[in-house]
């Protein structure tokens, strides 16, 4: 057996895309016919990301004299939670065998975002006919997230007697599986991590989607080898091999021996030691789509940066300069981000924070309501935190310092008293400059990252950011004080990336989906981390204000 040396990037940590099965019914359509009734399709565009032009996805088949189809071919669509996918169904009446859409009556369309319907799973809106206040009748939507395979098998294994193949020390053994391939060739889905100097290894328990081990035919041959690590990574030293399926995996207590092809023929050879399932069990893979539509809700926050480097408003050159021409940066950021999240939430009100600015009432605040009214902090939708964007930045004073920590444990207040699953926190954070409470906020992040929350941050203007990476800790765990990020839940992007795209609405696209990328696996790391599952029944929406009293900042009553 050829030994294959295991320094590749392995595809556990490739984020797979999501696909959307979208199922369409319409009732009482228009008759178009006059002997008969209409014969319908459904024809769905899609504006693709960057763009701002609707181009065809694809057809239903056409249902003959009908005004009530229910379609059976379906829109597989991916899907993407960072983007905000912009769909349009248009129904028409088939006359010919033509695709020309012109050559057909028109029995109107429909418009909405992929995540506005992903977000009610099924939707029964009107059909609008362009030019007309006509009914003319109803589309039904449906969605359904495509898993291949959704079971994990979540098992701990461990290692008796290896081979020791070091010369100063023990071995320093890890795992690698692969899958068999049609061809009987392998490929490697997943590694354990190393341990170091010893024998009898222990590893990490292992979540390893089924899908990704045998596509769901548990009885697949799976092949696992054990290496002792080398620091060079190049030359591991193969132990042994052993040749299992999901099956005997997920049965705890198994045994399998570790067999080296160099040694397996000589007489006085057994083996190169043993592995053992510790325990194992199949759980279910669920989607972040799964969660959403069984009701989970996501609660939007933004805070703003009001401290004095941003330049005074007035100047054309602030970073907060409004004017009836275009977005400043403040604006395009929030009104990127805030597009795509608003169609995740219920009732689409908004808690918005500032901090680093000096109030009406003379006082320096770090964690201040938007809209200075303490008693109902709420912004109707993006509209209303725009609105309450421009008129606080005409009555707060810039000031500073930049403190990220109170507004941080603002949300993480509200994070903490909801760790069931029901909810789930995102916080928006634009600034212009360095952190002035690095140690502060690194401990908040940590705090929070234990609890259902992310945290966004979006560098606007030309500052050194370089502060920011140690928050987005990609490469490294978070840890002060002795204790250390449980998650990965900090993305930062600086939006001066990004304004090199094109027009404004290319800037806003493809920062969205920057910012917005990693959320759904933060999401997922929390609920699979707490072993929380989607509810069984959809959850009715909750207003947060429902939820526990809301902070006092020193904010004047106005």
């Amino acid at each position: 057996m050829a030994q294959i040396m295991p320094n590749f990037p392995l595809t556990q940590n490739a984020v797979p895309s999501t696909k959307v099965e979208i199922s369409v019914s319409c009732r009482k359509l228009l008759d178009k016919d006059i002997t008969s009734k209409s014969d319908p399709i459904c024809i769905l565009y899609i504006c693709e990301f960057g763009s701002t032009k609707f181009l065809e996805f694809g057809r239903t088949e056409e249902i003959k004299d009908t005004l009530n189809p229910d379609f059976v071919k379906k829109f597989i669509v991916e899907y993407h939670f960072e983007e905000q996918q912009k769909l349009r169904f248009l129904v028409i009446d088939s006359d010919s065998a033509t695709t020309n859409v012109n050559k057909h009556d028109y029995l109107g369309e429909y418009e909405c975002s992929l995540g506005e319907l992903v977000s009610q799973g099924a939707t029964t809106s009107p059909l609008r006919c362009k030019g007309s206040t006509q009914n003319c009748g109803s589309i039904i939507v449906r969605t359904e997230e495509v898993l291949a395979c959704n079971d994990v098998l979540v098992m701990k294994l461990c290692g008796i007697k290896l081979d020791k193949k070091d010369t100063f020390g023990k071995s320093d053994p890890f795992l690698v599986f692969y899958k068999c391939n049609e061809d009987q060739s392998f490929t490697a889905v997943h590694k354990s991590e190393v341990i170091k100097n010893t024998l009898n290894p222990s590893w990490r328990e292992m979540r390893i989607p089924v899908s990704s081990l045998c596509n769901g035919d548990v009885n697949r041959t799976l092949k696992v080898e054990c290496y002792d690590w080398d620091s060079d990574g190049s030359s591991h030293d193969l132990i042994g091999v052993c040749i299992t399926n999901v099956l005997e995996l997920s049965t705890p207590n198994s045994t399998f021996e570790l067999k080296h092809p160099k040694k397996a023929s000589k007489k006085k050879y057994t083996n190169s030691g043993t592995i053992r399932v510790e325990h194992a069990r199949m759980i279910k893979n669920y989607g972040f789509l799964d969660y959403i539509q069984a009701g989970v809700q996501m609660n939007f926050t933004v805070a703003i940066d009001f401290t004095q480097s941003n330049g005074h408003p007035s100047d054309p050159r602030s970073l907060h300069y409004i004017n009836n021409v275009g977005l400043n940066q403040y604006a395009t950021a929030l009104q990127s981000v805030g597009n795509i999240i608003q169609d995740y939430d219920s009732d689409k009100m908004f808690p918005a924070l500032g901090f680093g600015g000096k109030l009406p009432d003379g006082s320096v605040s770090h964690e201040f309501f938007l809209n200075l009214n303490p008693g109902n902090p709420f912004c109707a939708g993006i509209g209303g935190v725009m609105h309450a964007y421009q008129s606080a930045i005409r009555s707060v004073a810039l000031w500073g310092p930049t403190n990220f920590a109170p507004v941080i444990n603002h949300v993480a207040r509200f994070a903490a008293a909801m760790r069931d699953g029901t909810n789930y926190f995102v916080l928006l954070i634009i600034t212009d400059g360095v952190i002035t409470d690095m140690p502060q906020t690194v401990q908040a992040v940590i705090e929070a990252s234990y609890l259902p929350m992310s945290i966004i941050i979006v560098g606007v203007g030309n500052a050194d950011f370089s502060a920011m990476n140690v928050l987005d800790a990609d490469n490294k765990v978070l840890s002060a004080r002795g204790r250390s990020a449980q998650r990965d839940i900090v993305q930062f992007v600086p939006l001066r990336d990004y304004l090199t795209s094109g027009d404004n609405a290319m800037v806003q696209a493809r920062l969205a989906k920057a910012v917005l990328a990693e959320v759904p696996d933060q999401f997922l790391g929390y609920m699979r981390r707490h072993n929380i599952e989607p509810p069984k029944q959809r959850l009715a929406p909750q207003s947060i204000s429902s939820g526990p009293p809301m902070p006092q900042p020193s904010v004047p009553q106005m």
